[in-house]
């Protein structure tokens, strides 16, 4: 029999926790698909009682399973805790808030079964989020579409089902500037979109503030391409361009009329112009040279506090 492990990152969602559970075994149909299960929920350094929750669920029931981390590190490093548990036949990755539809596990697993490996949901509607989140969600997926050699897929978030083949390679990618999102593509495999709308959260707000959302957009650029940097460059070559141009015209236009002492406000025009230029040119290096440094510390994505998982109850 398959097995499949559903992997739930969480921070800061007791109130939440028990429903998607009920809802997960409500409307998955294991029996039926002839799935053996596990649920590992993974916190995320939370500060309420979530972890208390997990340990409340798991000791009644034995296909849940819970790791806790040491502090916040963010979704995409718990999606990584999840990426090395795995010793099952195929991954799902969902949100704790509900917003991602449990029932539709069961046509994931179908597409999977019939030969796709990566098996992720497409958003259609998005209800509960304003107008200006999702509209900047789209300039940004067209952006990173346009600059980026891998294709993007846009309105794809973590929700999938991901076969052992894909985890495998997704759990080699050990950098610590994640954006898993990308990773999906440059990791590859056969791919196949199944479309949902969206619910509001359940409980709670959404931990997902402006400045996370910022930071995360930055991570999806400066490590999913490097188009700033030659950007930066063509923006040189065109500065410069246009730097000659003009200097031609000063000195033609200083041999048919004579030296002048007019031009004070645009020497100082060009000079803060260019001096943005280069603020600009040095900040995008300055990204990418912070993630090399980073990078280049090799320190462990995570650490975990407390742990209690199947394998563990099977050899109690």
């Amino acid at each position: 029999m398959q097995k499949l492990l559903i992997a739930i990152p969480c921070f800061n969602e007791e109130e939440n926790i028990e429903s998607i559970y009920q809802r997960i075994i409500s409307d998955i149909n294991f029996k039926e698909l002839g799935l053996e299960h596990e649920i590992l929920f993974i916190d995320d350094g939370s500060k309420d009682h979530t972890v208390d929750v997990f340990k409340k669920l798991s000791d009644a029931h034995d296909d849940v399973s819970y790791i806790s981390l040491s502090r916040n590190y963010g979704k995409e490093t718990a999606m990584v805790v999840a990426f090395d548990y795995f010793h099952h036949d195929a991954l799902i990755i969902m949100d704790a808030d509900l917003q991602h539809p449990p029932v539709l596990v069961n046509d994931m697993v179908k597409l999977w079964r019939l030969g796709y490996d990566d098996v992720y949901a497409k958003r259609n509607k998005r209800e509960g989020e304003g107008w200006f989140k999702i509209k900047t969600s789209q300039w940004f997926y067209k952006l990173l579409g346009k600059i980026s050699k891998t294709p993007v897929t846009p309105d794809a978030g973590d929700f999938r089902l991901l076969d052992k083949k894909v985890v495998v390679a997704l759990r080699s990618l050990r950098e610590s500037q994640r954006y898993t999102k990308g990773l999906y593509n440059v990791v590859g495999f056969k791919k196949v979109a199944i479309e949902f709308d969206a619910a509001p959260r359940l409980h709670g707000k959404s931990k997902w503030s402006f400045r996370s959302l910022v930071n995360l957009a930055l991570e999806g650029i400066t490590s999913y391409t490097t188009a700033p940097l030659r950007i930066s460059t063509f923006l040189g070559f065109i500065v410069s361009a246009f730097a000659f141009i003009y200097m031609i015209y000063v000195f033609i236009k200083t041999l048919i009329t004579g030296p002048t002492q007019s031009g004070f406000p645009t020497i100082v025009i060009l000079v803060l112009f260019l001096g943005g230029c280069i603020l600009i040119s040095n900040g995008i290096l300055g990204e990418y040279l912070a993630r090399v440094f980073m990078e280049s510390k090799n320190r462990p994505l995570y650490f975990i506090e407390e742990k209690h998982t199947h394998d563990q109850k099977k050899d109690n």
